[in-house]
């Protein structure tokens, strides 16, 4: 497998002076595997656009666009660029849309359709040329039947959101986008007045119980591209409950996991790349002689074999 990463930012593109390294555009990776070259995409972000670009040059002359889309969820900053996606433009384009179910009132080919509105953009959902199908999705375990396995994990994320497993052919790339840990939501402190310890007992419990489950859902990979928006200062101090992961927790829990390679994933949109630079210098020194897993930070264009 194969996998290039065309956006890796989180909640808004930013382009710009101080995003030229790193990359500006929001999630989507592309991932190819097997001797037809098969093509599955993971997030509509801006970087979906660009990638869409590309299929139109290089694929495109050789025949009809397939490929599978695989949403994370819906928020706005990895649905973004799917208006832009050339290819559904495109007649005789063959796209499936796989998302998690939605247990709001809208599906996700609803939710597309809001989307594509003359309120929001000048071509609407039925005038698109190509033929897409949607699929709702929860845990659950996809054989395509191609020798590729997908496994779905729902993710802490104020909407649903899943994390995809994909294993070919031995090897394994996960994809963790927005998640947050689990944690006791009941007070763990004696002093506090709505202290009770067998609640605080029980949603410790809980929380452990949740968090292992996420560490067996991407044990053993090969690469691991998970968020860590915040470092653990950042998160401590204003950000519990927003539904993003830290540094600090990627590395710890991926660790454990055995995880080969670990790639930071949507960057905040207010970190420069010299600050990510530095991060990873720093993250790199605490880890050296710790653990045998590599640290990366997601860099678009960044090519990840497994």
């Amino acid at each position: 497998m194969l996998a290039r990463l065309w956006g890796v930012r989180g909640s808004i593109p930013v382009p710009g002076a101080n995003t030229v390294r790193y990359g500006g555009n929001t999630a989507c990776v592309e991932l190819r595997y097997g001797p037809d070259n098969r093509l599955i995409i993971v997030d509509a972000g801006s970087g979906i656009k660009p990638l869409g670009d590309k299929l139109v040059r290089e694929d495109l002359p050789h025949g009809p666009i397939r490929a599978k889309l695989f949403l994370s969820h819906t928020h706005w900053d990895h649905i973004i660029g799917f208006p832009f996606f050339v290819p559904i433009f495109i007649p005789g384009t063959e796209l499936e849309i796989y998302s998690p179910v939605n247990y709001e009132e809208r599906s996700v080919e609803q939710i597309i359709g809001i989307q594509l509105s003359y309120q929001y953009f000048p071509v609407r959902q039925s005038e698109l040329s190509a033929s897409i199908t949607y699929h709702s999705l929860k845990e659950q375990v996809l054989d395509l039947g191609d020798g590729m396995k997908i496994t779905t994990k729902f993710l802490n994320h104020p909407v649903s959101t899943l994390g995809y497993r994909f294993d070919y052919d031995g090897a394994s790339i996960v994809t963790l986008f927005d998640h947050e840990p689990f944690r006791n939501v009941f007070p763990a402190d004696p002093e506090h007045p709505d202290y009770d310890p067998a609640a605080a007992d029980e949603g410790q419990k809980v929380a452990d119980e949740e968090n292992a489950r996420i560490r067996a859902f991407y044990a053993g990979a090969d690469a691991v591209i998970h968020d860590s928006h915040y470092t653990q200062a950042e998160y401590d101090a204003k950000f519990v409950g927003w539904g993003h992961s830290t540094f600090e927790w990627a590395i710890k829990e991926a660790h454990k996991a055995r995880v080969r390679s670990l790639y930071f994933f949507h960057h905040d949109p207010l970190r420069t790349d010299d600050q990510l630079d530095e991060l990873l210098q720093t993250y790199q020194k605490k880890v050296d002689g710790k653990t045998s897993m590599r640290i990366a930070v997601a860099r678009e264009g960044d090519e990840i074999e497994a």
